[in-house]
Order: C-alpha cells, then structure tokens, then sequence
C-alpha cells in the first residue's frame, strides 16, 4: 500500500486546514489509518485514528473538538479536518495504515505534508 499525504500549508493561527491521504495498492478499507505528527525537535505524536469502517474514532486528548478524521473507502481516502488551528500545531502531518487499532506500530506511512501556523 503507497500512501500520499496532501493538504499542508501555512495557515493564521484560528485557521483552518483538511489533509488528505490517498492510498494505492492495497485494500484500503481493510486497514486502521491514522495521522501522527512530527514538529521540529520533538518525538512523533498522535494525533487521530479511524477504524476501518470508518465508525470508530480516536483523538490525542489535545485534538479532541478541534479535529476530525474522517475517511471514504470508495476514494481510498482518509481525511484530517483541522480548525482552529493553533501555533503548536505546526509539525510534519503522517498518515499510516495498520491492521491492528491503536496499535504502536504501523505497515504502511505515507511521506509527512507540513503544516505551519503562524502566530
């Protein structure tokens, strides 16, 4: 499975952005997909998971009302909608796709799209 990260940018901080993440190769709706991010200097960070199905979803306790993860398996896309975006929310975006929920680690990343939130 190939995925490709799309949708970053710089945005003002109350801002807003949707990323997208676009597999190919593989069974798409079979597998777990989740967004981690990565911001300069600091270790990788979860940021929301969606199960396959796309009827279970999970947030980092600081994303929660702010973000949302959605996905369409007859796009073969996973999506991050983001708002009010916040200065620390300015990483490298990844998505992955696994068989396993909320598992550590993932079979699949895609390469990150980055985000900067200007102040």
């Amino acid at each position: 499975v190939q995925l490709q990260a799309c949708g970053g940018g710089l945005v003002q901080a109350g801002g807003s952005l949707r990323l997208s993440c676009v597999a190919s190769g593989g069974a798409f709706s079979s597998y777990h997909m989740v967004w981690f991010r990565q911001a300069p200097g600091k270790e990788r960070e979860f940021v929301a998971a969606i199960n396959s199905g796309g009827a279970t979803t999970d947030y980092a306790d600081s994303m929660k009302g702010r973000f949302t993860i959605s996905r369409d398996n007859a796009k073969n896309t996973v999506y991050l909608q983001m708002n009010s975006l916040k200065p620390e929310d300015t990483a490298d975006y990844y998505c992955a796709a696994g068989r396993v929920w909320l598992a550590i680690n993932y079979d699949y990343w895609g390469q990150g799209t980055q985000v900067t939130v200007s102040s």
